[in-house]
């Protein structure tokens, strides 16, 4: 049974030695932060919590789910208790701020601990996760007497906050949204309808929730040009009601669900509900961007985080679990059986997950700092925020797909064992699946990174990317020059690929449709690449143990040998055209 334990070495080496991460706070202007002795006494207490408070009710909370009696909702045991302490030591606050409460320090750094919390307890970490996209929305675009209002008690966990955008019948395609909003004479708004898949809509955790909600306004135009935002407290006046929804807010039903099943994902109903207009009217979905993005990336960190916790139990079980003799000879005679880590196709799956899992953390680190800058305005040339543009949503399809193959290894290294529910392996798969789901599937992000990030600006942020990954590949030492040599050269493939499909594109705009999927995973397994090359070169000179620089050397060369070929197929598939996906009847 996996118990998480941060892996802070990984995450320190890829903090310190490969993004120079206080260099990178001092000259955004991150004072706090700067010193290194600091972000690891951050890391350290954050891993302490996540392992000992939040992993215990990892398993339990998934065997017990949340109840819903008389429109109200009870999370497992000890989840309140859990979040009352992270309130307390401030976590929530971190990367906020100081005006309304929060700390100040850069975004980067609380994604750090955000991943520490989901590798521990996934639908824990689901409460306070939407509370920070809320925060974000109301940051950028609240009147500051919204922001006087929620921040400070949003920013301190009292309350929590949810995106409601759902509706049965419309997902993806928002533009079809029925939920109405009726000005009143205040200023206020009227908000009628409901909202689904409402991840922490209601709750015994807080005191009150924020809902932030897209509806329509009257004299709003069809589609998704008339969508606007309003924020939608539960609990008006906490005095008078007692701790329930005075403002016609109620929950009339929870999702039972494949995994996260400790995380309540609510049916809201809102029946003339008071909100107030967060941003110009009917420009919500540009507003609400905002907190997707954030959604997004923290979704992107989901993906991998389970895969670290499977990895960590099937490592584990592989050193110790006995099962026949290895190939090439007996490699423990004191005992009945040899380990099977010993067996070449569990060390393969092994390597996938970590080769995998630290890919990803450096990819998603890097993204995360490019939100420090964004965030912090030094971004007068834009260019930042394309690169940053282009990255979110190959973090969020890549990192989630990988994640998910990864938890399916976890299961496989345990066989019969990984298949039932004690060995809390299974939980891993059923808790990634919705990853791959939730703030835009894998196809919606490919459609909006080669769609949006790529062809519409003619390549210029993709070549942006291209050029900095072949400048790094460059300066690697020459044990690495093979690899360098091997990347540079799927580099300039990547640069033509992306002109075929825009030349495809211009008679057919369905080949983007039908490319974008294979387009996205091709450019995911390069980005993760160049992350692996850059932390075997910067390793070599580091002051890490031996064992860790061999480690990244093998991870690399794994990864380079067994996973990277993979755009092969990849590349045969978005090639072969919409001409594939045709038929005049689909029945099988």
């Amino acid at each position: 049974m996996p118990k998480y334990i941060a892996p802070l070495e990984d995450m320190q080496f890829i903090l310190h030695d490969c993004l120079n991460i206080c260099e990178h706070y001092q000259k955004l202007g991150f004072e706090d932060a700067a010193d290194k002795s600091m972000v690891n006494a951050i890391l350290e207490e954050s891993g302490k919590f996540a392992s000992e408070v939040l992993s215990p009710l990892n398993y339990p909370g998934d065997e017990q789910g949340c109840k819903l009696e008389n429109g109200a909702v009870t999370t497992p045991t000890g989840f309140a208790e859990a979040y009352k302490q992270y309130c307390e030591a401030g976590w929530g606050a971190l990367a906020f701020d100081p005006d309304f409460g929060g700390q100040g320090l850069p975004h980067s750094l609380s994604v750090v601990t955000a991943e520490m919390n989901t590798s521990a307890n996934t639908s824990w970490s689901m409460y306070p996760g939407l509370t920070h996209g809320a925060i974000n929305a109301l940051s950028h675009h609240g009147t500051d007497e919204l922001k006087q209002r929620y921040l400070p008690k949003l920013i301190s966990g009292e309350w929590t906050g949810t995106m409601c955008l759902t509706e049965a019948h419309c997902g993806s395609d928002l533009g079809l949204l029925r939920t109405k909003a009726i000005p009143k004479e205040d200023g206020s708004y009227a908000i009628t309808g409901t909202k689904i898949f409402i991840s922490a809509g209601e709750h015994d955790m807080s005191e009150n929730i924020i809902h932030l909600v897209l509806a329509r306004l009257p004299d709003a135009p069809e589609g998704s040009a008339g969508i606007s935002l309003f924020v939608v407290p539960k609990i008006m006046n906490l005095e008078t009601a007692e701790g329930k929804t005075d403002n016609q807010v109620t929950c009339s039903a929870i999702e039972h669900k494949m995994g996260i099943k400790a995380s309540a994902t609510c049916v809201i109903n809102f029946e003339d509900s008071i909100g107030y207009l967060v941003g110009p009217p009917n420009k919500g979905l540009a507003c609400m961007f905002t907190m997707m993005n954030t959604a997004r990336l923290a979704t992107s960190v989901q993906g991998y985080a389970i895969a670290e916790l499977s990895l960590q139990g099937s490592l584990e079980y592989a050193k110790d679990r006995l099962q026949m003799r290895s190939l090439s000879g007996v490699k423990a005679p004191d005992k009945p059986a040899d380990p099977i880590i010993v067996h070449p196709d569990v060390k393969r799956m092994l390597f996938t997950q970590k080769a995998l899992v630290e890919g990803n953390r450096g990819l998603a680190y890097y993204t995360a700092s490019l939100v420090d800058s964004v965030e912090s305005g030094n971004d007068n040339d834009g260019q930042v925020e394309a690169r940053l543009g282009l990255l979110t949503p190959i973090c969020k399809a890549f990192m989630t797909e990988t994640g998910f193959e990864c938890t399916n290894h976890g299961v496989q290294v345990f066989g019969g064992h990984g298949f039932i529910c004690e060995s809390e392996m299974e939980q891993q798969v059923r808790d990634c699946r919705i990853s791959l789901i939730y703030e835009g599937t894998s196809g919606i992000q490919a459609l909006d990174f080669l769609g949006r990030k790529v062809l519409r600006d003619k390549g210029a942020a993709l070549v942006s990317w291209v050029s900095e990954i072949k400048q790094q590949a460059a300066l690697v030492n020459d044990e690495l020059k093979p690899y360098a040599e091997t990347l540079l050269r799927y580099c300039d493939e990547w640069l033509g690929l992306t002109q075929q499909i825009g030349a495809k594109a211009q008679q057919d705009m369905d080949e983007v449709g039908a490319a974008a999927f294979d387009f996205l995973m091709y450019s995911g397994y390069l980005s993760v690449a160049h992350i692996l090359l850059q932390q075997a070169q910067v390793v070599t000179g580091s002051d890490k143990s031996e064992s860790f620089k061999k480690a990244k050397r093998q991870t690399l060369k794994f990864y380079f040998a067994r996973l990277l070929p993979r755009i092969k197929t990849h590349k045969a598939s978005l090639l072969s055209g919409n001409e594939t996906l045709q038929c005049e009847d689909f029945e099988l």
